[in-house]
């Protein structure tokens, strides 16, 4: 039987000879919250910076160093068996496949997504079309392992990204998605995000918790992520349909409470359509806000939360 996304992440996790680069540390910025009950029957909650801490407080598909992203190319082509099927040309094995890395992604990014204005790429499809190039060259792979090629590319994706960014949960966010639930709060997701993300959130939050159920927590009908919807926030695609899937419980926007970390991204747009709006101010890398924006009524947020289970406190 094949591992299943989440499977294979925690068979990574538990593997000594492979090193990953650590989850970055927190860094409060000076900030004061600022809570008041509200009548929340939803809290859709952004992942990267506002639960999970990855350096630079967003998923990248590039490492800023040149170096860290040629170390992952280059544990990826040992991990998966690839050079036996790529060009020898001179130069690195690393080089060469940052090569058809920027190629397939470059392709991706130009080719839009039907006139969507803030278009998302799939991390799995430059991978696919990596991979269908080294087909050429007779390369294959274990399918009773990764199973199909649409699970195979995702568990390659994941891969890569893990290793030029190290991942964690920020303090209490286990505790504050349990206790949301526990008082018959609808926990979902509305956030920028690969196929892999879900499974890498509930990843971290067994860091906190080992026995906590993502999907008992944050049900799939619940979460709007960029990479499936092909578009990014602050795209009214995705907030569409987080209108929508809140409506599926019965719950009206001005029932929703967002929470993210970015004022242009997270907040401005959640207010448009109606949402209430909390500002996670808990770390410096993810936190983009400025005075100015805090003082446009399109952009302010309802409250400002320092730490996570601050959320349980908005709750009316």
């Amino acid at each position: 039987m094949p591992l299943t996304l989440e499977q294979y992440a925690e068979r990574l996790d538990a593997r000594t000879d492979l090193p990953w680069p650590a989850a970055p540390k927190v860094d409060a910025p000076k900030a004061k919250p600022s809570l008041h009950p509200m009548p929340v029957k939803a809290v859709f909650w952004t992942v990267y910076g506002t639960l999970v801490a990855v350096p630079q407080g967003e998923l990248q598909f590039e490492h800023p160093q040149e170096f860290v992203t040629l170390a992952a190319l280059e544990k990826l082509i040992k991990e998966f068996k690839m050079w036996q099927s790529m060009s020898r040309k001179p130069g690195a094995p690393s080089e060469y496949m940052r090569e058809l890395f920027k190629k397939a992604l470059t392709a991706l990014q130009l080719a839009g997504s039907g006139g969507e204005k803030y278009p998302e790429v799939q991390c799995e499809r430059v991978w696919d079309d990596i991979v269908k190039k080294l087909f050429q060259k007779d390369y294959s792979f274990d399918a009773g392992t990764y199973g199909s090629m649409n699970e195979y590319v995702k568990k390659i994706a994941y891969f890569y990204h893990a290793s030029i960014q190290g991942s964690g949960p920020y303090p209490g966010a286990a505790d504050a998605l349990k206790l949301l639930a526990e008082r018959g709060v609808h926990n979902g997701l509305l956030a920028d995000g690969q196929c892999f993300t879900a499974g890498q959130l509930q990843r971290c939050l067994r860091q906190q918790d080992p026995d906590f159920d993502l999907s008992a927590v944050i049900p799939p009908a619940l979460r709007v992520i960029s990479a499936e919807k092909k578009a990014r926030k602050p795209s009214e695609t995705l907030f569409k349909a987080a209108v929508a899937a809140a409506g599926t419980k019965g719950v009206s926007p001005s029932e929703v409470l967002h929470v993210g970390s970015s004022l242009t991204r997270d907040i401005g747009p959640a207010k448009r359509y109606g949402f209430r709006t909390a500002l996670f101010a808990g770390d410096k890398a993810s936190l983009s806000a400025t005075a100015d924006q805090l003082k446009d009524p399109a952009l302010r947020p309802d409250a400002l939360v320092t730490e996570l289970p601050q959320v349980l406190e908005l709750i009316a």
